[in-house]
């Protein structure tokens, strides 16, 4: 900035930064915006380059012995946005005013100089009052840009804020432009809501405006579908109880909060009231797989995302009893997959208090402490002390099916402890065997 400024031009610190400076939260992104052209820019800063149409410049700083690289944009004032998201033209602005004017949010459209605070739309008055307010004229906010119906939304739930009446107006009038959207930004977005402090929150914005209903219908369905019944025991219909659910999830992973979300939207399709008002869902866990896959194409989630998500939703469903076996305690570990246990149990956590009940149970509490217990025991064939290598070295046998038939014995008896899975001991036991089947 003292470089700006010695050759004659204005600088200054703009949107997430002053408004995480005066949130006294850290700041890991610098933003700078100037009324030196791009090419000025590179001529204060040989090393700095730009290739894109926005104007944007990176400068790369090495301070203290690390490397930054910091944004700064000249003055801008953008025609209008053909598409709902993308300025049709690019155009220099005069005025650091006519610039922060064309930002989302009052509490993005501050600048520091490093001395003062340039706040021309009361942004920091709103950071005190904890509102999320569009800059000028909310409803011309949204139709140049539809992401900002969901970035607002995504702001409040990351800062425990309320949306000012008037910009959540506008924003259900405006809820049918977000189909404009890709997918993968939507994605970026709700995932950033799904991370944040107060993601249920975020959810309920999404709803009461309307914007739900176009980017997860599957989800807003949900809030018609009733579940007080005769031997059921929820309090809340399937939405509000995802949203509960999703709300005491002690995970902050988005994907296992995200599966936590959904986990019963396979309850749409499968609900069914007997002539005795008994409300059922059978099978709207494999309804809700289906489900969850088409949601993870449609938001072109990663393959690991995308496993996660289904997986949790399809295996949610678990039992757990007193009288469980090993078996089906090694059975549930497989298909949930060791890696996403904590997950799944997370889910079910939420899923409990999301339903009326306490966070967990004594039944819950003695599975937990079995996946932990079975654990110690092999999982499959290859967890054996010996291997195939060894089955022919004691049987002279030559490579063939008949190896692994004799390791799949080995492996029932051990599972059902007629063994111990030691090295001498099934050693010994292989001689037991014939070469031949």
């Amino acid at each position: 900035m003292q470089q700006f400024r010695a050759n004659g031009f204005a600088v200054y610190v703009v949107g997430g930064a002053v408004r995480n400076m005066l949130l006294n939260k850290p700041l890991d992104n610098w933003d700078f915006t100037t009324d030196a052209t791009p090419e000025q820019i590179q001529h204060l800063f040989p090393d700095a380059f730009y290739h894109n149409v926005y104007g944007t410049v990176t400068i790369p700083l090495k301070l203290q012995g690390a490397k930054f690289l910091f944004e700064v944009t000249p003055y801008r004032s953008e025609s209008d946005y053909e598409d709902g998201r993308h300025p049709s033209a690019v155009v220099w602005a005069k005025t650091l005013e006519e610039d922060l004017s064309r930002r989302d949010f009052t509490i993005n459209a501050m600048a520091y100089d490093g001395a003062n605070f340039v706040d021309p739309f009361g942004g920091k008055k709103h950071l005190e009052e904890k509102l999320i307010v569009a800059v000028g004229d909310a409803e011309a906010r949204f139709r140049e840009d539809a992401l900002r119906l969901m970035r607002g939304i995504r702001f409040a739930s990351q800062l425990g804020f309320l949306i000012d009446d008037g910009t959540r107006m506008a924003m259900t009038n405006n809820a049918a432009l977000i189909k404009k959207i890709s997918g993968e930004r939507t994605r970026d977005e709700l995932l950033k809501i799904l991370s944040s402090p107060h993601p249920s929150e975020g959810i309920l914005f999404l709803r009461s405006t309307g914007i739900l209903k176009y980017i997860l219908p599957e989800l807003d369905a949900c809030f018609a579908v009733p579940q007080k019944s005769p031997k059921r025991h929820h309090i809340y219909d399937v939405g509000t109880h995802c949203v509960m659910a999703l709300k005491h999830c002690p995970s902050s992973d988005p994907i296992t909060r995200f599966a936590t979300l959904i986990h019963d939207i396979g309850k749409v399709p499968t609900f069914r009231r007997d002539e005795n008002g008994l409300i059922t869902f059978y099978n709207h866990e494999v309804a809700g797989t289906e489900l969850a896959g088409r949601i993870a194409r449609r938001f072109r989630l990663s393959n690991v995302q995308s496993e996660k998500l289904t997986r949790l939703v399809q295996h949610h469903q678990f039992t757990v009893s007193e009288i469980i076996t090993d078996k089906a305690v090694r059975r549930f570990i497989r298909d949930v997959g060791l890696e996403y246990i904590d997950d799944m149990l997370a889910l079910r956590t939420g899923d409990r208090i999301g339903s009326g009940a306490t966070p967990t149970s004594w039944r819950l509490d003695l599975f937990k402490k079995r996946i932990v217990e079975v654990q110690k025991e092999p999982f499959a064939v290859k967890d054996l002390k010996i291997n195939g290598y060894d089955v022919m070295k004691t049987l002279s046998l030559k490579p063939g099916p008949r190896i692994g038939e004799i390791l799949d014995d080995l492996f029932s008896k051990v599972v059902e402890k007629k063994l111990e899975n030691e090295k001498e001991i099934l050693l010994a036991e292989l001689k037991n065997y014939s070469p031949r089947s």
